[in-house]
């Protein structure tokens, strides 16, 4: 069965079918460190915010720049692919679950990482302030 064949296959087919045509090393190897690098980190970002620790806003910068990376390339290896793994401009499995579940993870962690840098630049001015005054 080939992913155009996708759009006949019943519900739950289709679901496993997608998962069968995700499995691609690209996929398989940025899902590793999104689980296992970046998830820890959220974490670690998400305790950071409850204690008010000054890592915070780093830590989301490194989350949401490993997130837009990750997004990117994928959007950018299904492109150069001609969008070979699912049935392409269909308007469910395309459109909807492909660009725009995936687009939120280019948006969401580009707001949060323009968040970051005016917090960790006004921090860093506030520090430059205060070091030029002790002078």
């Amino acid at each position: 069965m080939s992913p155009k064949d996708v759009s006949h296959a019943g519900p739950i087919r289709t679901l496993s079918l997608l998962v069968i045509f995700r499995s691609d090393p690209f996929t398989v190897n940025m899902e590793t460190v999104t689980a296992f690098v970046e998830g820890p980190l959220c974490f670690l970002a998400v305790w950071a915010f409850l204690k008010n620790h000054p890592s915070r806003y780093l830590l989301q910068l490194v989350v949401s720049i490993g997130q837009l990376y990750g997004c990117v390339l994928y959007f950018s290896v299904e492109w150069q692919e001609d969008f070979k793994h699912g049935p392409k401009f269909h308007p469910l499995y395309f459109w909807f679950y492909f660009f725009f579940m995936n687009v939120l993870w280019i948006v969401i962690p580009s707001v949060l990482i323009v968040n970051a840098s005016q917090n960790l630049m006004s921090a860093q001015a506030v520090h430059d302030g205060k070091k030029s005054k002790s002078k």
